[in-house]
């Protein structure tokens, strides 16, 4: 095999082949061997074969954010088409079974890093949807062995409030800063891994932290915070959770995932000045 490599992520396995160069973000995820379920393995190859394809599902045109387009094909495969932002040209082709656990990936321009690291990430979402498992928009510092997550739109101040947390509070690490994995485990526990992509901050962690709690946070000309309750919560996740609709099964699955982790988890809405009293406030209300 081409280059084959295993990679551990939220205590899953992922097999990756035909990548010719080493990618820094995925290097503390590597195993020998794979050593837990694996969900899919992800093969680069020179091009894809030939398919009949009907248009499935195209993510808006947002500006400074990727487009995803998908097809259907007619031996009930899926094609995926990523590009960087609208305006410019597909990175990668992806062909996927009907289950999500077999994929080809054919390298468009030479944007490899992003074509694989989407790649990888929608593979990843996929074929966990079903597995007690979310993939997040989030930025989470850990803190006295747990994890606190910030939810938001792009632009809120996830990023600057977990600084703040680094700056101010003592023994905060970051975790991630963009793209962290949720999964409740057997034993009812809902747990924040660190996974290889993570926005604009290169921080790439094998490490996991049982959910302290959840905060959605709100630019605002003050300082106050309020817990949510599990309705509230629910609706925060579907704003953050990395989710297609279009796949009933997934969706099902996706949506009890928030379902349970809403109902079990603290979740609080914290309205926010870009300073220190901030994170001081959300530390001492949600750190127990």
């Amino acid at each position: 095999m081409d280059n084959l490599q295993t990679y551990r992520v939220a205590d899953f396995c992922f097999t990756t082949e035909g990548i010719t160069h080493e990618l820094s973000n995925l290097q503390p995820f590597r195993v020998q061997k794979a050593d837990c379920d694996t969900l899919f393995s992800l093969e680069v190859v020179s091009k894809l074969p030939e398919t009949k394809d009907t248009l499935l599902y195209r993510t808006p045109d947002e500006p400074g954010f990727p487009t995803i387009t998908i097809f259907t094909t007619e031996s009930g495969e899926y094609r995926i088409e990523t590009q960087p932002l609208p305006e410019k040209p597909v990175a990668g082709e992806l062909l996927v079974d009907a289950a999500f656990s077999r994929a080809l990936l054919e390298l468009k321009t030479t944007q490899d890093r992003f074509a694989i690291d989407n790649a990888l990430m929608f593979l990843f979402a996929f074929s966990s949807a079903c597995k007690n498992t979310l993939e997040m928009h989030s930025s989470v510092v850990m803190n006295d062995g747990k994890g606190y997550m910030f939810l938001g739109k792009s632009g809120t101040g996830k990023s600057t409030h977990t600084r703040l947390w680094l700056n101010h509070i003592p023994g905060s690490e970051l975790l991630n800063d963009d793209n962290p994995i949720i999964r409740i485990g057997d034993d009812g526990i809902a747990r924040v891994y660190g996974s290889p992509w993570s926005g604009k901050t290169p921080c790439y962690k094998a490490k996991e932290a049982p959910i302290g709690a959840i905060v959605q946070l709100s630019q605002a000309p003050h300082n106050s915070i309020r817990r949510l309750n599990p309705i509230q919560a629910y609706a925060t996740l579907m704003g953050s959770a990395s989710a297609f609709r279009p796949f009933k099964k997934l969706a099902d699955g996706w949506h009890s995932t928030m379902e349970a982790l809403a109902a079990g988890t603290p979740f609080y809405h914290l309205e926010c000045l870009p300073d220190e009293a901030a994170a001081q406030l959300s530390f001492s209300t949600i750190h127990g």
